[in-house]
């Protein structure tokens, strides 16, 4: 299992970056190697990627959700992975975006790019390329403000 912590500075306040990454299904615009996103519903998705020609589908639940403060998930199948994006204000106008992700590779080519560093420039250049394009933008394409609670807590 490997462990995956990059950050990012927005030019952006914090709803608008939160709001921003609510929007699972703008996911392609920014993550290289991610196809398709598609929301379930309010805590399932269902994604599709592409890695070095292996194309993957797999769900994914959201297990805690707070406006302007987190979202996490686990992997339903396929490959086994989780983790927690935190959004933390710096200015009014500055948010730090955060991920935290633990992945367990599957098969050769996964593996061979996790040891080769492949996944972790990954995730810093997605989330360099969410910066250019919320930045870019200046405001959300959506936003949803639900929350979503640790399982087994009230």
């Amino acid at each position: 299992m490997s462990s995956i912590t990059k950050t990012v500075d927005v030019a952006v306040p914090i709803s608008v970056a939160y709001n921003q990454w609510t929007q699972f299904e703008t996911f392609p615009s920014f993550m290289e190697g991610v196809r398709e996103v598609r929301q379930l519903d309010d805590r399932r998705l269902h994604w599709v990627t592409e890695i070095a020609g292996l194309t993957r589908e797999f769900d994914a639940t959201i297990t805690e959700q707070h406006p302007d403060e987190r979202i996490a998930w686990r992997s339903e199948n396929g490959p086994n992975h989780g983790g927690v994006v935190t959004f933390e204000r710096l200015s009014s106008t500055t948010t730090r975006v955060t991920t935290h992700m633990e992945i367990d590779p599957e098969g050769f080519v996964e593996n061979v790019a996790d040891k080769l560093g492949v996944l972790d420039n990954r995730v810093q250049g997605d989330l360099t390329r969410f910066k250019d394009f919320i930045e870019e933008r200046g405001t959300e394409t959506g936003g949803w403000r639900g929350d979503v609670d640790v399982p087994g807590t009230v």
